[in-house]
């Protein structure tokens, strides 16, 4: 039997753009209810206006929140809860990319990476077990094929994803007790604005946003005995070189 999505309540780190925009755009056409955060408030309403446009559901909430504070998720998720009563999905999506060689790279870019990436992925449960252990929610982190795949210029972002992928399947055996599944998914190229990036006609071979919310819906309505804990998810037909 397929798990219902309609009004779970989901939290969206990173929401306001890109794979968290197209996971939240999936979840509420869904039937669900979804809070997005940014570190620009203006960016999280912008986009919460689009999202309502897109999906006919008004039950948007756009939240300021830098995943790399603690207190910072920590207000957010409480003004969820006190609106909603409960979070049953939490997508941990912030992230960001500096990318050179270490000769070049800058302490203050390695510590930003890790910050977000890494860190701000542990921020984001930290707020969010409790709740998750009420509604035995689901936890999903927004990884990376370069969390298992080294490249040169990629220590930072390497270091990180490398990181979150072991974190995650460690949180997924932690958790699983509680009746919370807990999953990684790892994209290859998407076509985002990641890195300064502007999505273009020439993106077509690449994993569209939707593709990632669709795999999202599909894990929450897969019934809960069974738990894909790491998905790894490439272009079909890559460029030749």
């Amino acid at each position: 039997m397929l798990e219902s999505i309609q009004n779970k309540v989901a939290y969206i780190t990173g929401g306001s753009k890109g794979i968290g925009f197209g996971i939240a755009e999936a979840i509420l056409k869904n039937g669900g209810k979804v809070a997005i955060t940014s570190r620009s408030l203006s960016s999280a309403e912008e986009a919460a206006v689009l999202l309502r446009e897109k999906t006919d559901n008004d039950q948007i909430m756009a939240l300021e929140a830098d995943v790399r504070k603690l207190d910072s998720q920590q207000i957010a998720v409480d003004t969820i809860i006190d609106k909603w009563g409960k979070i049953d999905v939490v997508v941990a999506n912030a992230g960001i990319g500096h990318f050179g060689s270490i000769d070049d790279l800058s302490v203050e870019q390695w510590q930003d990476t890790i910050d977000t990436n890494l860190t701000g992925v542990f921020n984001t449960i930290k707020c969010t077990v409790e709740a998750l252990k009420s509604s035995k929610g689901y936890f999903m982190t927004i990884g990376s094929l370069a969390g298992t795949n080294f490249f040169a210029g990629g220590a930072a972002y390497n270091a990180s994803k490398f990181g979150v992928t072991g974190f995650t399947q460690a949180v997924m055996l932690d958790l699983r007790k509680y009746g919370i599944r807990t999953t990684t998914i790892m994209p290859g190229s998407v076509a985002t604005y990641f890195n300064n990036h502007e999505p273009s006609v020439k993106d077509s071979w690449k994993i569209q946003i939707e593709d990632i919310g669709e795999i999202v819906i599909n894990l929450l309505r897969l019934n809960s005995r069974t738990l894909p804990s790491k998905i790894e998810v490439r272009p079909s037909m890559p460029p030749s070189t």
